[in-house]
């Protein structure tokens, strides 16, 4: 959908939050490769699983959001909760680049679809 047409049934900050859940799972994807690629605690099932769970979960909100489904701020609370708990998940293994990125991005996240949320 072109930027023209999202412009015209929805608000700013709902076009905002779709894109940076977007950009969650495409970042958390990325992560979740590399830390398999660098093995030990990086690749531990855990780990993996939440950065999964984190793409997945930014995705579907974004679809929620596109398709003004009346169900959008559930699935961006949820998007919160998790991103939180990914944020922290890539804080405890430790300093990467890529990892520091993807903390960055998770909080950009959470933050965006709390106020998706509230908004709702």
């Amino acid at each position: 959908m072109t930027h023209h047409a999202m412009s015209h049934s929805m608000s700013p900050e709902m076009q905002e939050c779709i894109q940076i859940c977007l950009e969650t799972h495409r970042i958390s994807t990325l992560t979740a490769h590399h830390c398999l690629s660098m093995g030990g605690e990086h690749a531990a099932p855990e780990h993996i699983g939440i950065l999964l769970d984190n793409a997945q979960i930014a995705l579907t909100s974004a679809d929620f959001m596109l398709r003004n489904s009346r169900f959008h701020a559930r699935t961006c609370t949820a998007c919160a909760v998790i991103n939180e708990a990914c944020a922290t998940e890539c804080e405890r293994i430790g300093p990467d680049p890529m990892m520091q990125q993807c903390i960055d991005q998770c909080r950009r996240c959470a933050e965006s679809c709390r106020r998706m949320a509230e908004m709702a």
